[in-house]
């Protein structure tokens, strides 16, 4: 008997696609593995369209339409972040289980539950003899996780075909219960823009030597006494426009006095921008460039004093901010010119995609598929491959249509990660409903 939809999601999650950024630590047989599972999942799909390896282990898919211009672009990814020893999974990672009406393991949300849905949907309009107003392309990465260099590729290989897409749609937002205080109804948020990520290594040099006979402010005090004032110096916080948007389209389902607070982002953003610094993380997040002291490295040994001593940053870079802003900003804070800041992955907010027709497109399909949901644009905190697409395509969304709870977005990279079986079939109707509904 031929599998299910969810069974075909449970084999797909079975294999242990996981990235990384030391090509040598690849385990490229799982990859192979995967995609030879996919062929044999969605025959249709490989059979009766254009399918191109990009980078070894990604997919760059084109289904014919009425029209080859304006096309829209499906984006997905298939590699997985690792599985810690001393993670408290509830299930196997990928052990794939169908327990409690969902699906348990590794990759259901990020992003094999999407990459999956996209299939079930295409596959399935094939076996109908649907044809698509206009070209349909599919753009799978192999190394998200990793900002590796397959979407990076993929785009490059639409620019040389003369490729101007309509939209672009990647993972990103989703159906969110619980995301926002004071607001019961559930949110679709759609990305259209996504904050930069830019890594920075701060760096303390010394003599060094016996820790018997320490000197004053060494490499590792140094280093310390820059992480602290960092972590006590947050970047001003503001509310982008986009933010403001979407608190003013969940203004009519908070509860007072917040309706009227939200209903107002618009015309007093400062106002606003300080009530989310202070409810909480999250929401901070949306109203400034973070940083997040990651990593810190000092002596080999608890008897030597470190001669080097490092920390690392990982920032996130609001719209509206810059890379070298940020930098400014760190050396300020840090006020020790004996600290080199060096800059080791450099990346800037992407540019903000318009609420036109196309993004007018998608809130029709979630309205048709998931009527209690609020459409809101918002800017996404994460990184994702649709980054690389932003230079062939003015409008770039990301958006997963899949109901999730809080305690569900916090499994992300985390332990016990799993996605219901009726968000995952309403995820396949949503994909299906977008493709049917291009216009010409």
């Amino acid at each position: 008997m031929e599998p299910s939809a969810v069974e075909r999601l449970q084999a797909l999650i079975r294999i242990p696609t996981v990235s990384s950024r030391d090509p040598e630590a690849v385990d490229h047989a799982s990859f192979d593995a995967f995609l030879r599972t996919l062929r044999e999942l969605y025959p249709r799909l490989h059979a009766d369209l254009e399918v191109t390896s990009v980078e070894r282990h990604g997919l760059l898919v084109r289904w014919p339409g009425r029209s080859s211009e304006a096309p829209v672009v499906l984006m997905a990814h298939l590699d997985v972040v690792p599985v810690a020893d001393t993670d408290p999974w509830t299930r196997p990672a990928f052990g794939g289980d169908l327990v409690d009406g969902a699906v348990w393991g590794r990759g259901t949300l990020d992003d094999k539950g999407a990459l999956t849905a996209i299939c079930e949907a295409v596959e399935a309009l094939l076996e109908e003899g649907f044809v698509p107003a206009r070209d349909v392309w599919l753009s799978f990465g192999c190394d998200e996780e990793v900002s590796g260099s397959a979407a990076r590729a993929a785009a490059v290989r639409l620019t040389s075909r003369g490729v101007r897409p309509w939209f672009v749609l990647d993972e990103g937002g989703a159906v969110a219960h619980g995301a926002f205080p004071g607001v019961g109804t559930p949110v679709a948020v759609i990305g259209v823009a996504e904050k930069g990520t830019t890594s920075l290594l701060l760096r303390a040099t010394g003599r060094g030597g016996h820790a018997s006979t320490p000197r004053r402010l060494g490499p590792t005090a140094r280093i310390a006494r820059a992480v602290s004032r960092l972590d006590a110096s947050p970047m001003p916080s503001r509310l982008p426009d986009t933010t403001a948007v979407m608190l003013a389209r969940l203004a009519p389902h908070a509860k007072l006095p917040l309706r009227s607070l939200l209903a107002r982002a618009g015309r007093i953003g400062p106002v606003v921008a300080r009530a989310l610094v202070a409810a909480g993380p999250e929401s901070a997040a949306m109203t400034r460039t973070t940083f997040a002291l990651t990593t810190l490295e000092g002596s080999p040994a608890l008897n030597v004093i470190a001669a080097t001593a490092t920390a690392g940053v990982n920032v996130r870079i609001l719209v509206g901010d810059t890379v070298d802003d940020a930098v400014r900003h760190v050396r300020r804070a840090i006020a020790d010119r004996r600290v080199e800041i060096e800059v080791v992955e450099r990346g800037e907010p992407s540019p903000v995609s318009p609420l036109d027709d196309a993004f007018r497109l998608l809130e029709r399909t979630v309205a048709g598929v998931f009527p209690d949901a609020v459409p809101a644009p918002y800017i996404m905190m994460a990184a994702t491959d649709s980054q690389f697409f932003t230079g062939l395509c003015d409008r770039v969304y990301r958006f997963v249509p899949f109901r999730m709870t809080k305690e569900q977005r916090a499994s992300i990279h985390s332990f016990d990660e799993h996605l219901e079986v009726e968000a995952f079939l309403d995820g396949i109707t949503w994909y299906r409903r977008l493709l049917e509904g291009l216009p010409s």
